[in-house]
């Protein structure tokens, strides 16, 4: 479009619109976070510009002194924030203000609940400020130019929020972005410069930017009043940790997270010496709604001597702690840091290095002191956690210690039992830390394959979540006990039974041995061997994988994500003390025998959560069977 065009009409994209209406009904109650919202943003724009000027000066024009401007205007009803950062193109402007081109976008929206304090929560974490603007105003006029462009390629901005904006070229000799507010008949209390004041200095005090206003007039002095700065405009993470209250590690934290909920926790630490760094760590107090999103790239601020240079969620923190926040300011990088250069730099390394132990660090204090808290912070972040055990080699030891399972113990869902507690409780004379895989808790508690523990009363953890299945491939052992699946390979009771019972054992398998033979001819390729069970006292059959094999619940994930499945058959274990075997062994059902080895077969598969390959098939035997008197 050329300079000259007209004005133009477009319509929010849907998801635009699906949100103002969502957040200005989630937040109304609390108008005055606009202000944070749209100061923020104003200091995100200087942080942009103050970052690629270090490429290109003349980017900076003739106005090298950053700030914010906030100014209401009682006559005209308006508030207007303004600042000299990197300003917007009009295309900034179509794809920043009227679409959000983001892949979390409809999982954003899916998870709104229509709980308001719920969904204003989500609302802070997908970074949607800007629209916090019509929560107070009924129209909205964005006025912009991006730095380094001419001065006739100004854009003006205008919508009411109600479904459509308006957008056109205008002459705007300054860069950076004024947004004017028209304020909304009940909202008169934000004409009130004291008010305005009051709120900066509640929520953006931290901002490094000076946040400046017109300041209050002498009445005994006829000279015009000029400004003041109203916040203390000073990098809060390079302040003493003395001289900062809670409120402020708070604010801050929102501000930086986009989060409208206090953190569970935050560390502030500096480092000198041969290598200088400050560095302020939040751990969130709820899951971001893009925390399992691959393109999810929000994380730790990197700062250069005060200077923005990227949000980073790869090089400063690993993986399974990406729901870490905050900020780290290096003395020591260089200011055109890329992030290829990210991947070879031994500074970072070394900062990152100090970082994980500082948050493993805080997890192990909170977990031992603030059990509530721990709590709270396993619900939301737990199963990511659990993929440090799979990624950090190095940390593998202090991250099984900061696990948490459901168990036979108590059987709920909620996890609160550690590896070193079953430890602690183990038998005398057991030499594993038993667990069963499931893809559901329920189905994870109620395995057969739990049948000889319970019995025995030998706790066992119950895994049931997606991450557990490489969690247990990886976790080999915890303070020397080597964990050991009870649906793996031919269990080794020793340790849970006296002679007797395993010598009554063999001699049952012994007995039992016509009628494995049987079962394994009847099955065929479906099974590699037939066996009788260790571990069943109340079901008459289970599968069992080798013990290197994949886990049966690990197979059927792989196989519904499309993977190939090496080709291979799980063993049959029969329980000899079941009637139906019993009644198999005695002989009684030879005309019907290829029926029933299929149907233990079939049960097995589903008692151990999988599938059948051809249900009708299955439903007809039953029916045979069902007919056909005893």
């Amino acid at each position: 479009m050329s300079a000259e065009a007209q004005q133009e009409t477009l319509e929010f994209q849907t998801e635009v619109q699906q949100l103002l209406d969502l957040m200005i009904h989630s937040l109304y109650s609390n108008p005055e976070i606009f202000l944070r919202e749209l100061v923020s943003n104003a200091s995100d724009a200087a942080d942009k510009l103050r970052f690629e000027a270090l490429k290109d000066e003349s980017l900076l024009e003739d106005d090298p002194e950053l700030a914010i401007r906030v100014h209401a205007d009682s006559e005209a009803r308006t508030v207007t924030i303004e600042d000299n950062g990197i300003g917007m193109s009009r295309d900034d402007v179509v794809e920043n203000l009227g679409t959000i081109a983001r892949s979390g976008t409809q999982r954003f929206l899916e998870a709104m609940t229509g709980d308001e304090k719920q969904d204003a929560q989500l609302i802070g974490q997908f970074g949607v400020g800007f629209y916090s603007a019509f929560i107070v105003a009924d129209r909205v006029d964005v006025y912009t130019r991006r730095a380094g462009e001419s001065p006739e390629l100004g854009v003006h901005w205008s919508s009411d929020g109600k479904g459509a904006y308006s957008v056109e070229y205008v002459e705007r000799p300054e860069r950076g972005t004024r947004v004017v507010l028209h304020l909304a008949e009940d909202r008169d209390e934000f004409l009130e410069p004291q008010r305005l004041r009051h709120i900066i200095r509640r929520y953006s005090d931290h901002i490094s930017l000076p946040i400046r206003m017109p300041a209050e007039a002498d009445p005994e002095s006829d000279e015009a009043p000029g400004e003041e700065t109203v916040n203390q405009a000073s990098a809060l993470w390079m302040r003493p940790k003395g001289e900062i209250s809670d409120e402020e590690y708070i604010e801050f934290y929102k501000h930086v997270a986009h989060d409208f909920e206090a953190p569970l926790t935050w560390l502030h630490n500096k480092v000198e010496g041969n290598q200088a760094y400050t560095s302020l760590l939040y751990i969130p107090a709820r899951r971001p709604f893009d925390l399992f999103d691959q393109d999810q790239r929000h994380g730790v601020k990197l700062y250069v001597r005060r200077v923005f240079i990227m949000e980073d969620s790869e090089h400063l923190m690993p993986r399974y702690l990406r729901f870490v926040r905050g900020v780290i300011d290096s003395d020591d990088l260089p200011l055109n840091v890329s992030r290829e250069l990210l991947q070879h730099n031994k500074l970072i390394d070394r900062i990152r290095g100090a970082s994980v132990k500082r948050v493993l660090d805080t997890l192990e204090r909170m977990s031992r002191d603030e059990p509530e808290n721990y709590a709270t912070f396993w619900s939301q972040f737990g199963s990511v956690l659990k993929e440090g055990v799979i990624e950090d080699s190095g940390n593998r030891e202090r991250i099984a210690g900061l696990l948490r399972f459901s168990s036979t113990q108590e059987a709920k869902q909620e996890a609160d039992v550690t590896l070193a507690d079953y430890v602690a409780r183990m038998r005398e004379g057991q030499k594993h830390i038993y667990y069963v895989t499931a893809e559901g808790f329920n189905a994870a508690r109620n395995s057969p394959h739990l049948e000889i523990f319970r019995k025995k009363g030998v706790e066992v953890l119950l895994l049931h979540e997606p991450i557990d299945e490489w969690l247990a491939s990886h976790l080999h052992e915890f303070q020397g006990y080597p964990l050991q699946s009870v649906a793996k390979g031919e269990l080794d009771l020793d340790e849970l039974e006296d002679e007797t019972e395993k010598q009554a054992r063999e001699e049952r398998a012994e007995a039992l041995r016509p009628l494995t033979e049987k079962l394994q001819e009847s099955l065929g390729e479906r099974v590699s061997e037939v066996r009788v069970s260790d571990r069943l006292t109340d079901s008459p059959a289970c599968l069992v994988v080798g013990d290197y094999e994949l886990g049966m619940n690990l197979q059927r994930m792989l196989k519904a994500a499309g993977h190939e499945m090496p080709q291979g058959a799980p063993a049959l274990e029969i329980n000899p003390d079941h009637a139906l075997i019993q009644r198999l062994e005695g002989g009684g059902e030879d005309a019907r025998f290829d029926d029933w080895a299929q149907l233990l077969f079939d049960q097995a598969q589903l008692t151990g959560g999988g599938q059948l390959e051809d249900p009708a098939a299955f439903v007809q035997r039953v029916n045979r069977l069902l007919e056909t008197p005893a």
